[in-house]
This record gives C-alpha cells, structure tokens and sequence, in this order.
C-alpha cells in the first residue's frame, strides 16, 4: 500500500482565497489549495512552504494550524493518504509558478463567495473541508475521512466515513 503525507496551505488576501489549477495524469485537472507531497525527512510545514513557493511564488512566513485533516484510503488503487492543511499567518513575493512537477499551471485569488462553484465537480475529499472550513463547520475532531472504492476516475465511489 502506497502512502502519501501532504501538506496544504489555505492563504487569504482579504477577502480573496489563493487557489492552483493542477493538470493530473490522464488529462483530469482540478483546484485546490496550493500544497503537495512531503518528502522524506522534512516536516509538515517544511514540506509545505516549499510546496508553495514552489507552486505560487510566495514565501510563507508562518503557518498556523492545522485547520483541519484529511485521511483518504483508496482500497482499489493500493493507496493512502493524509493531508495537514493549515493557515498562512504571512507571506512575502509575487504569484510566480515554477512547479518541478509540472502539476500546477496556474495560480488565482479566488473571492470567497465564488470558491464553491470553483469546486464544483471536484474530488469530494478536496471540495468538502475545505467547504467545510470556509462555512466554519469542521468536524469536532477536525478530520475528515473517506474510503475510496473503484480504480478509475470513471467508477469512483467515495464515502464518507463519520466516527
């Protein structure tokens, strides 16, 4: 079973919610939160602010959290994975993208209001905390937890898993 530490980062410019158009494996593009994968031997937030600068530009200077967590267990595809999402304090530079993957093409500041529609479509395990944030209605807990059923994008079944 293969498994993934990630690491996201929820920064706002007042009213104006940071958000990366990611092109996936396959042709599937979506948004979310810059962030990514934490390599070995680095921290969360280690991970996470070169993930940022990496995909945005910016140099965040402090993050606080997380917010909220998410675990995903995909039984089908052999997979796992676990994000921390947490708050920029503050942040320095311009939107510069200068991601080595190749996954993020493009960085906008998205109004509030206008992120639920942005999301519409997306993976449930993405859209629903972050909504869920936004809407300050986050489990107890702070974890959100899916099982994943299916092992191609065209049959996924995703369920939520409420303790």
């Amino acid at each position: 079973m293969r498994s993934w530490a990630v690491g996201g980062g929820v920064i706002f410019d007042s009213d104006l919610l940071l958000m990366v158009h990611n092109h996936r494996r396959g042709g599937r593009t979506d948004w979310s939160t810059p962030g990514g994968v934490i390599d070995d031997g680095e921290t969360v937030l280690e991970g996470l602010t070169r993930e940022v600068k990496e995909e945005t530009g910016l140099l965040v200077e402090g993050w606080s959290g997380p917010l909220y967590t998410v675990s995903a267990e995909a039984i089908d595809m052999n997979w796992t994975l676990r994000v921390e999402v947490h708050l920029a304090k503050s942040y320095t530079g311009e939107i510069h993208i200068d991601d080595p993957d190749g996954i993020v093409r493009a960085a906008e500041w998205i109004q509030r209001d206008d992120i639920d529609e942005l999301l519409e479509g997306q993976q449930l395990w993405l859209r629903q905390p972050l909504m869920g944030y936004l809407n300050n209605d986050v489990p107890e807990d702070g974890e959100y937890r899916y099982r994943i059923h299916g092992s191609t994008n065209t049959d996924l079944r995703v369920e939520r898993i409420e303790v």
